[in-house]
């Protein structure tokens, strides 16, 4: 009996990763695009937050990696720009580290590492003035909000995958 309840939960946690994977892929096709930043608002940040608070953040990441293996194999899983394609090239973009650091956001250090580490990609370029103006600053405010909205969202998360 122990063995099928715990193949049972097994199964679960595969299609709760699976579940959070579509999310995050789903939120990149939620993209607005801003004229002066190759960065577009998306509420991907939020579904990772989410995603690893309610899974844990083993599991949590195992989604993200798995959405960033999407990805790199070509599905068009990433958010829209007419600059970058789909597939490997985009993670050597100006937006590459942001979707590379979502595994590491999502084993807890959040959205700081997603910022860190696409501030400092655009920053080896740009310049660390520009890379804060077209990386950060328009993001604050917006993030801030998505957080709170994933805070909110938690308890159901969370109640959901009781049952």
């Amino acid at each position: 009996m122990r063995a099928a309840t715990a193949n049972a939960w097994t199964g679960v946690q595969m299609l709760s990763v699976g579940f959070v994977t579509v999310l995050t892929a789903a939120a990149a096709q939620l993209s607005f695009p801003l004229p002066f930043t190759p960065v577009p608002f998306t509420i991907q940040p939020m579904i990772v937050l989410i995603g690893a608070a309610a899974l844990g953040s083993r599991l949590g990441a195992l989604a993200q990696i798995f959405y960033l293996m999407l990805g790199v194999a070509g599905l068009p899983v990433f958010a829209f720009s007419p600059e970058l394609p789909q597939g490997m090239a985009r993670l050597l973009g100006p937006t590459g580290v942001y979707l590379m650091a979502y595994p590491i956001a999502a084993m807890g250090v959040g959205l700081s590492v997603i910022f860190l580490g696409g501030v400092l990609w655009i920053a080896r370029a740009a310049g660390i003035e520009t890379a804060l103006a077209t990386g950060l600053y328009p993001f604050i405010i917006v993030d801030v909000i998505k957080v709170v909205a994933a805070g909110l969202v938690l308890p159901t998360a969370w109640k959901f995958l009781r049952h």
